[in-house]
């Protein structure tokens, strides 16, 4: 296991000296004695073309707020920039801004594709990294990878614009930008002296032959809350950066005023000081009057167009930077260091030895802090992806603001928003989030989607407990839970239906006390609570038949369907889902652990413990036998969706893992723990005796081993050992990169439904997708997918616990070679693993083809984690920065990881 040494922190509130500095941070920040998190890298790197940001008729946020404008436009709902910096309520942002001399505009924020710009779905066409971060963002590293030729964005929009959905996207590498080396690497450190006194370090490296020009402006604003007229709990009152002793003095009426220092640059000369207005561009834009002349792009004018007075000679504003213009030679490297630090604790000498005494400090304590949750031996290729991993997912938090009744109605100050704006998301007018949230990632997806978060809790449970029990409280809380008990989805479509694996979540966050070294009872009460409402909204809203058998809709799995699933079918009739189904399973026997868990000290959870076990058991007869095999095919062995229509039923054959899915309703009960529980034993066996019908699934199941515990589980021995055949089959779903989300089986035998003289089909797709359903911008037709794969390895680990070395499986199916469950979870976590890990070239297969990365100092320990990965080759697919679910390889890693049954 793990070390546990650090166990004891929360209760040892007097001893703190004795322990970490980073755990003390963490252990003061929750007990709100000290907000450590008062500064993080909550700053979105996309704000535009977001849904927050449209006001346009038709619901098209990519046209009516393109990249195009985002230089010149003020937004309204949250700020971006490049790696940056802001307070918890995005009030005061600090990010870095560049020019080469060359590009056409100056380097502010990420640029990526729009769906119809690019050929597989929205992707940001940049090259960065998150190396490093602390939980209380103590200490902060990223990097930057920066072109000196000039930045290729018509090229990029062009070329993809072309190709088309069966050849893959034109990526920056692909335009040769980087040949020679002609590029600087331009590293980010934050690190924290105190609360609010924020250490800043950029490391510009020029890596290619000849010596370049940089112009590097580290810019500070502040979110525009003054020009809407109508905003809760904001500032209206304008707030004011000005220049004051050789810095900046930023002030605001509610948050204080703060000082940014520079160093002076390698030439000894400080920084040119520029200033404007956060304030839209209206006369570039939209050919009407500016309010006044300073707008929200005068550092773009000033720099490329050469207008001196584009920037406001007062030197002051809402928007100010310091211009530094560096010569860098070839191969060689220059630091910038400046310090953003509360007013009246500013040093006055704010570079001194002090200031990298604080660093090597910071470091030092991430280091320790991570020895203490990375258990990978002595493997240095596995700590750095681990490493990596937890950087990614902490940087991912954002500051995401959304008030959707002022959204549907628009500002006083603001033109009225066009009919039909408020249509999206009509029935959502309760929701009024304002919070630090963790997002899949911050450019494709910089918004919430709250399956995805759910996993993200299990791996940040690891390295802030805090944080990840308050993601999944908060999601729970009255301003974002619908008032008929609906989790919100996203903010595409917050009624669209994710799978419910809040409660799993829920679970596994609570037997991770990674901080508190006992069990948080009033975390796990306070959720169970509010799970009651959703669960009933399920069982409402999603079994329109009241026979056990759900049809959720797409639950997060896109296009792995033979039709859309969330809309109406083309043949009519209803759709029984063996996912739906088995989704609300393990929704059941989650609830039934959490209830099991709390009736250990209060008999009142006992008669909710009746209520999800018989629940489960009905899904669980449902699903097998309803109409005689239920969603069960007795001949292929697996588990289908099931199409009714004009009374017949039809099984849809297609082999994806939405046949897996029933394997993950499994769950190990203690035995002590039912017979510490007279009530929900007397009830059992009541249900038993008088459900002669349902019971015998629970006789099948009930069987105590040698551990002396019950297992409950959705399948029975047999099917398991039939489902695990077809699973395990290297022709099927064994990839040498874990489980496929669909069977190499469809590649050459496609599944087709006709509707008529319209085909349906799915067949074998290992990449990107070829359709455009749900906007292309994910494929679930074969890829590798991490939650999905975790959670086959949580149950088969599950499944091993119960059965031990009785049973054995094939692996691979056809080999000869047997193994227990837990040895075959172990193999399937070796090859997710080796998606990541260097091959003996030094060749990552996340990255590809693309030589660099095995060959070139520069880039070899550099790792993405993107949204999914190609199934024959391991290449990242979708986003390519989705640390948030793909982080679950940071708990895959350890050696003996918590899994506590």
């Amino acid at each position: 296991m793990p070390k546990t040494k650090c166990s004891l922190y929360i209760d040892s509130p007097d001893n703190r000296l004795q322990f970490p500095p980073e755990v003390v941070r963490l252990l003061e920040d929750s007990r709100r004695e000290q907000f450590w998190k008062l500064w993080g890298p909550y700053l979105s790197e996309r704000q535009w073309s977001t849904v927050r940001e449209d006001y346009s008729a038709g619901g098209d946020p990519w046209n009516y707020f393109p990249h195009e404008h985002a230089r010149s436009r003020t937004y309204r709902w949250g700020e971006d920039g490049l790696l940056g910096l802001t307070d918890r309520y995005c009030r005061l942002c600090f990010s870095m801004t560049l020019w080469n001399g060359k590009d056409r505009m100056i380097k502010e924020r990420l640029f990526g594709l729009s769906g119809p710009q690019g050929n597989h779905g929205e992707d940001v066409k940049e090259l960065y990294y998150y190396l490093d971060a602390t939980p209380t963002h103590s200490y902060l590293k990223a990097l930057y990878k920066y072109p000196q030729a000039e930045y290729p964005y018509d090229e990029l929009v062009e070329v993809n614009g072309k190709r088309s959905r069966l050849e893959q996207e034109y990526e920056l590498l692909d335009t040769g930008i980087f040949d020679e080396n002609r590029y600087y690497d331009v590293f980010i450190e934050y690190a924290k002296s105190s609360l609010q006194d924020v250490l800043i370090k950029f490391r510009i490296v020029n890596r290619g032959p000849e010596a370049a020009v940089l112009h590097a402006l580290p810019t500070l604003w502040y979110r525009n809350t003054w020009s809407w007229g109508k905003i809760q709990e904001e500032c209206l009152e304008k707030p004011e950066i000005k220049c004051e002793d050789g810095g900046l003095v930023a002030t605001h009426k509610t948050f204080g005023s703060y000082r940014l220092d520079f160093e002076p640059g390698p030439d000894g000369k400080s920084p040119v000081f520029l200033f404007t207005e956060n304030e839209t561009n209206s006369e570039k834009l939209f050919n009407t009057p500016n309010s006044q002349p300073y707008v929200k792009d005068a550092f773009h004018e000033f720099l490329i167009h050469g207008k001196t007075d584009a920037v406001n000679p007062k030197q002051t504003g809402t928007k100010a930077a310091g211009h530094y213009v560096i010569s860098i030679p070839a191969g060689e490297e220059v630091t910038l260091r400046l310090r953003l630090t509360k007013k009246e604790e500013a040093s006055p000498h704010p570079f001194d030895s002090s200031f990298e005494d604080a660093f090597c400090a910071r470091v030092a304590e991430a280091n320790e802090y991570y020895d203490d949750r990375i258990d990978v031996g002595d493997d240095v290729e596995k700590r750095n992806l681990a490493r990596q991993g937890y950087a990614s997912l902490l940087w991912s938090k954002q500051f995401y603001y959304l008030v959707q009744s002022e959204w549907a109605e628009g500002d006083t100050n603001s033109p009225p928003p066009p009919p039909g704006h408020a249509t999206r998301n009509i029935d959502w007018l309760n929701l009024f989030n304002r919070d630090i949230l963790s997002m899949p990632d911050k450019w494709e997806y910089p918004y919430y989607c709250t399956w995805d978060t759910a996993f993200h809790t299990v791996s940040l449970c690891r390295v802030d407990s805090a944080y990840a029990k308050d993601q999944l409280i908060r999601f729970l809380r009255e301003w974002y839970l619908h008032p008929n008990g609906q989790i919100p989805a996203y903010e595409w479509n917050f009624s669209d239906v994710n799978p419910p694996v809040h409660a799993w979540a829920a679970w596994r966050v609570y037997r991770l006390p990674w901080l508190s070294g006992k069990k948080d009872r009033d975390f796990l009460e306070r959720v169970f609570q509010k799970l009651l409402l959703n669960f009933t909204w399920w069982v409402n809203r999603k079994d329109l038949d009241g026979n056990n058998l759900f049809a959720g809709g797409f639950l997060g799995l896109d296009n792995i369907g033979v039709f859309d699933r969330s809309k109406p079918l083309p043949t009519g009739g209803t759709l029984k889902q063996a996912d739906g189904t088995a989704w609300m399973a393990f929704y059941c026997i989650h609830m039934l652990s959490i209830a099991l868990e709390l009736a250990q000290e209060d008999p009142v959870y006992e008669d909710l413990a009746s209520k999800f076990f018989e629940h489960f058991v009905r899904i669980v007869h449902a699903m097998n036998e309803l109409g005689g095999t239920g969603l069960w095919n007795e001949e292929d062995g697996f588990y289908y969706d099931m199409l009714e229509v004009d009374g017949k039923h039809v099984p849809l054959k297609v082999r994806s893992v939405v046949g897996f899915v029933p394997l993950f309703a499994t769950a190990i009960i203690p035995k002590n723990y039912v017979d510490r529980l007279p009530d929900f034993s007397q009830r059992v066996s009541w249900f038993l005796e008088h459900r002669p019908m349902l019971a015998h699934h629970f006789q099948q199941l009930n069987t105590s081993n040698t551990h002396d515990h019950h297992l409950l589980a959705m399948t029975t021995r047999n099917h398991l050992e039939r489902v695990l055949k077809i699973m395990f089959d290297e022709n099927e779903f064994l990839s040498p990169y874990g489980i496929r989300s669909v069977s190499k089986y469809h590649e050459k035998n496609p599944y087709v439904y006709w509707v008529k003289d319209q085909a349906y089909s799915v067949d074998y797709e290992p990449g990107e997708g070829t359709t455009g359903m749900f906007g292309g911008n994910s494929n679930w037709r074969g890829p590798i997918w991490f939650p999905i794969n975790y959670l086959i390895i949580e149950s088969l680990r599950t499944y091993h616990h119960f059965y031990g070395d009785t049973f054995q499986v094939e692996f691979p199916t056809g080999s000869g070679k047997m193994m227990t469950l837990g040895a075959a979870a172990e193999n399937l976590g070796k090859r997710l693993e080796s998606i990541f890990l260097p091959d003996e070239n030094g060749r990552r297969p996340c990255h590809g083809e693309q030589p660099r990365y095995a060959k070139d100092e520069a880039w070899k320990e550099l790792v993405l984690f993107n949204e999914y990965f190609h199934a024959e080759t391991g290449r990242g697919c979708g986003a390519s920065h989705q640390t948030g679910w793909t982080a679950l390889i940071t708990d895959i890693l350890n050696l003996e990881a918590h899994w506590d049954f």
